[in-house]
């Protein structure tokens, strides 16, 4: 069975939760790479630059982290930026609590595939190509959602581990070889 070329996590998402209140104007005073306008938004921007990171906090102490390139660097930003909120003076009482919500890769399958044969033969697909270029085919173990493309590249979403992501590769790659569909 062929093995794919190439898996790039490109994006982790990550909520937080610091169980207290936050003076969001306090944090934009005090911190750098910081965007707040309650204005247009309610929550502050914060910008790593390591881990290339961009988070989003709410004055309810919940926060988004979003950009990261792992599940561990993810995990390291949002442990950064308590410590910087500390150092600057924002009681931060409890340690946060981090949880991976969606992780999404990109694949170079290293094969061309036969999109309209995938439509007919795989179960829990979309594919309307005079919308959109590819197959969308929701996989349930593990649960994420895989966007084929005739050229062999795939973007996969909704993984909640990265493991998730190299298990859902290898079987699609199972899938597409045991049902004929990659191209010659």
């Amino acid at each position: 069975m062929p093995k794919a070329k190439s898996i790039h996590i490109e994006n982790v998402v990550a909520s937080v939760i610091l169980n207290q209140r936050l003076d969001l104007n306090l944090i934009a005073e005090r911190l750098p790479n910081t965007e707040f306008d309650p204005d247009q938004f309610p929550g502050l921007v914060l910008r790593l630059e390591q881990p290339k990171t961009a988070t989003l906090i709410f004055n309810s102490g919940k926060m988004v982290c979003t950009g990261s390139k792992s599940e561990k660097d993810a995990v390291k930003a949002v442990k950064k930026i308590v410590e910087s909120l500390r150092e600057v003076g924002i009681d931060i009482k409890n340690e946060p609590i981090i949880q991976v919500q969606n992780i999404v890769a990109s694949a170079n399958l290293g094969v061309e595939l036969n999109l309209e044969e995938a439509a007919f033969l795989l179960e829990n697909t979309l594919y309307e190509p005079e919308q959109f270029p590819g197959l969308i085919y929701r996989m349930h173990n593990p649960k994420v959602v895989i966007l084929l493309f005739g050229s062999g590249k795939a973007v996969i979403t909704g993984a909640k581990r990265e493991e998730d992501i190299f298990v859902a590769v290898d079987r699609v790659m199972e899938v597409l070889t045991e049902k004929g569909i990659i191209r010659e």
